[in-house]
């Protein structure tokens, strides 16, 4: 069976290709536009791998862009079997719907909310932790690539005031909420914590239409999740999602919500 590389493998080969170019980290900082600290950082494991920083290596070692590959190929093979397929749709849809009551959703969170999220419980050794951060951060280039797609969150405002790691992680996340709710493709709306019970505190879910006019809609539960297609689910899931989105503020309410909820966590 293929052996599928893991991060600390690629950290590895980090260090190894610059030293047999018999390289010291100040210097190969210097070739790739980084700090001396920083390459130290990525090659020990104390800063994400990012695809920047590897596309200057490649570029630099002229690897053909090795590197590049080989994170893809990690973030690919860490996200679960059963996820896969919604990632393509993700990529092929020009609307996504999302409502959760609980956490932010997968693409507006920041680096470290997420890897507060995937830490918890201790599941998940560090390598796959950040495994699996990095392919939660490529999965947000469907918001910020050529075909973007008008994209609609709701969220529950007692969801801004639950603390993922620490507070300077959750003023980083609210900030970026209010930065990414600017662009036009975005809307980032809040439902008020003294709403009445609605139906869609029964659980997340996600409603995407494809450029065919096909409509699909993804679950998560505690084990995984699921892909639906079924038109009466597809149905009935939108009309939860009206009333999901009758409960929200406005848009520039929404803002304003989140706005005051950010310095809080100052």
């Amino acid at each position: 069976m293929t052996q599928i590389p893991t991060l600390t493998f690629l950290r590895g080969q980090l260090r190894r290709a610059r030293q047999a170019r018999g390289l010291n980290q100040e210097d190969f900082g210097k070739l790739i536009n980084y700090s001396s600290s920083h390459v130290s950082a990525i090659e020990i494991g104390d800063k994400p791998v990012k695809p920047d920083y590897l596309a200057r290596v490649d570029a630099v070692l002229e690897t053909g862009g090795l590197f590049v590959t080989m994170l893809e190929l990690i973030r690919f093979h860490a996200a679960p079997d059963w996820f896969r397929p919604w990632e393509e749709i993700e990529r092929e849809a020009i609307t996504l719907r999302w409502y959760d009551p609980t956490v932010i959703p997968g693409l507006l969170q920041t680096e470290g909310y997420a890897r507060a999220m995937l830490a918890l419980g201790g599941e998940l050794t560090a390598d796959e932790v950040e495994a699996r951060v990095a392919a939660r951060l490529a999965r947000q280039a469907v918001l910020t690539g050529d075909r973007r797609p008008q994209f609609v969150a709701v969220l529950e405002e007692q969801t801004l005031r639950r603390q993922v790691g620490d507070r300077a992680v959750m003023r980083e996340q609210l900030t970026h909420l209010l930065a990414v709710g600017t662009e036009p493709h975005v809307q980032v709306r809040i439902v008020p914590a003294d709403a009445p019970w609605h139906i869609g505190l029964h659980g997340p879910f996600i409603l995407a239409r494809l450029g065919s006019g096909a409509e699909l809609a993804h679950l998560d539960n505690q084990l995984r999740g699921q892909t639906v297609d079924g038109p009466n689910d597809v149905a009935a899931l939108g009309r939860s999602w009206e009333t999901v989105t009758g409960e929200a503020l406005p848009r520039r309410q929404s803002t304003q919500l989140i706005e005051e909820v950010a310095k809080s966590w100052t």
